[in-house]
């Protein structure tokens, strides 16, 4: 019974969010279906905190996919292109990896980049040569400070060993990540 009250619930909000014309906000749904998932169980609380790290993991995993193939595209500078193509690699492979933790924890991912990502893509797009090269480059020290910020939380909070595991493996990913787009940002505030 709870079960049909609780799709019933689901279908009305998703109903009454295409009816307000609205895009719904992937990570968001994502998480509000985990945690009803694991609602009034005992891992509820655990889940939840897993449900928020990974889904925000993942919407932003896909946004440095995202920008770093327009970094290959788009970018004027040598080492701009070379870094979307590490963006690109390094992420696809994390992307892959939280897939299947998530899978193995009955952990809903979102299927598409949250809102906040979708934005920062949305800047990008517009800009070329040198104007994206200095956008993009600042962007990706910016959101690498906060994904280690976020990616050490977790591997100092979180209750579930393996999520842990992950983020603690996945932090120096990320540390190798910011300190290289710091030196390419630098070198092209630099450059006039």
């Amino acid at each position: 019974m709870k079960k049909i009250v609780t799709t019933g619930l689901i279908a009305c909000t998703l109903l009454i969010g295409f009816g307000c014309n609205q895009k719904p906000e992937p990570v968001e749904e994502a998480q509000e279906a985990n945690e009803q998932a694991f609602e009034d169980t005992p891992m509820e609380e655990t889940k939840d905190d897993l449900s928020e790290f990974m889904t925000e993991a993942a919407s932003g995993g896909m946004m440095e996919v995202e920008l770093g193939r327009m970094a290959e595209q788009k970018a004027q500078h040598a080492d701009v292109k070379s870094f979307g193509q590490m963006m690109v690699t390094d992420h696809t492979k994390a992307n892959d990896e939280l897939k299947a933790l998530a899978a193995s924890k009955n952990i809903m991912l979102p299927d598409s980049m949250g809102r906040d990502h979708m934005d920062h893509v949305a800047e990008l797009r517009d800009k070329t040569g040198a104007d994206f090269d200095k956008a993009y480059m600042k962007l990706m020290v910016e959101d690498h400070q906060e994904d280690i910020d976020e990616f050490e939380e977790a591997a100092r909070d979180l209750q579930d060993a393996d999520a842990k595991a992950f983020a603690s493996k996945t932090l120096p990913v990320l540390q190798k990540h910011h300190e290289r787009a710091k030196q390419i940002k630098d070198m092209l505030d630099k450059q006039k």
